[in-house]
């Protein structure tokens, strides 16, 4: 009898024991699964901060050249169209501010050869007037009808037309001047709105990226199945966002 106790006993206890390592090795594989996943996630929030864009950057990129923030948010497809805009723009000031500059030294020559004009001392109001009327003289005479203190020095300020034809001359050389000189006052505000474009688009373009990216990496969905001891046969679904 006591024999057969002893062998129930020892036949119990080698069952105990197989069953605390089976659970002892189904925690095991459940811890090292958990470890993996947090690995997973460590490295996906590396890749995250590794490839996301910077909005900061992609104005620096823009406000500089149009067109760089989108090729820095991989959107260059919209943003050449910005690049080459900007560079039609650069060409066209230059071309009408050199031109402007040429016929400003044509009708200051015109003035001084034509018109008996001293160009020291002058500003931009002088040579506009001297493009209205025959000479210094006629000019004064006029602004005293008129009650203003707007009166030339005859001495300093002379000049004399040899005749209306000389005149006209002189102001549409004048007038082409200032045409020019205004046409780039546009050009560059045409500048400044193509990197305010160009800013506004790189970033969108670096926002989509960046949602792109974090739904690429950032949620995952994962099935386990466990069975262990004290939950045999379980099937768990695991839902996250890492970011």
């Amino acid at each position: 009898m006591k024999r057969i106790v002893l062998v129930l006993f020892l036949i119990s206890s080698i069952v105990f024991s197989q069953g605390s390592q089976s659970k002892s090795l189904e925690l095991l594989k459940y811890k090292i699964k958990q470890n993996i996943k947090i690995e997973d996630d460590v490295v996906k929030i590396q890749k995250y901060k590794a490839g996301k864009k910077n909005n900061g950057l992609a104005i620096i990129y823009s406000a500089i050249l149009p067109g760089m923030g989108e090729l820095y948010a991989d959107g260059y497809s919209s943003g050449k169209y910005f690049t080459i805009a900007d560079g039609v723009l650069w060409g066209g000031l230059i071309g009408v501010s050199a031109y402007a500059k040429h016929q400003e030294e044509n009708y200051r020559t015109y003035a001084e050869t034509f018109g008996g004009v001293n160009l020291a001392g002058k500003n931009d109001k002088y040579f506009a007037d001297i493009s209205s009327y025959l000479d210094v003289y006629e000019y004064n005479h006029i602004k005293n009808l008129e009650r203003s203190k707007e009166i030339y020095n005859e001495s300093s300020d002379y000049w004399k037309w040899s005749g209306q034809e000389a005149r006209r001359e002189y102001r549409s050389m004048w007038k082409s001047s200032e045409t020019a000189d205004n046409s780039t006052r546009f050009i560059v505000g045409a500048l400044i709105l193509n990197r305010v474009a160009s800013v506004i688009n790189a970033i969108r373009l670096v926002n989509r990226y960046n949602k792109n990216l974090k739904a690429e990496l950032g949620w995952d969905v994962s099935f386990n199945y466990s069975n262990t001891f004290s939950e045999p046969d379980k099937l768990s679904m695991n839902f996250r966002a890492t970011f």
